[in-house]
């Protein structure tokens, strides 16, 4: 199996940044398998929503709402990826987790989320 550990959530002023951070351990076969990577965010009393993915060959899908703000990357090496979020605004608090997906396993990890909220 694989497991996903978040870290860098936390409590910031609008207009401050944020760095989360996803580390994926486990079976070293499933690891090898995992292609794309990202974060999704829910906020109390919506849906889960995309933030940013990534591929193992670094192409990128960022959500609007954050485009421009956000930026995702990737250490292959360290099957991590990370999500620097800047100009922090209150309607990004949310409890952010982290995915990634092995299609040909047709296998899709989550991580345990990592809540961050924005002071207006």
């Amino acid at each position: 199996q694989v497991q996903l550990v978040e870290s860098g959530g936390g409590l910031v002023q609008a207009g401050g940044s944020l760095r989360l951070s996803c580390a994926a351990s486990g079976n070293i076969f499933m690891l090898n398998k995992i292609d794309t990577m990202g974060w999704y965010r829910q906020a109390p009393g919506k849906q889960r929503e995309l933030v940013a993915r990534i591929t193992s060959g670094g192409s990128t899908n960022i959500a609007d709402s954050v485009k421009g703000r956000f930026t995702i990357s990737r250490d292959n090496a360290k099957s991590s990826v990370y999500l620097q979020m800047n100009s922090l605004k209150p309607e990004d608090t949310a409890v952010y987790y982290c995915n990634a997906g092995a299609q040909s396993l047709f296998e899709n990890y989550w991580g345990q989320g990592t809540q961050v909220t924005v002071s207006s």
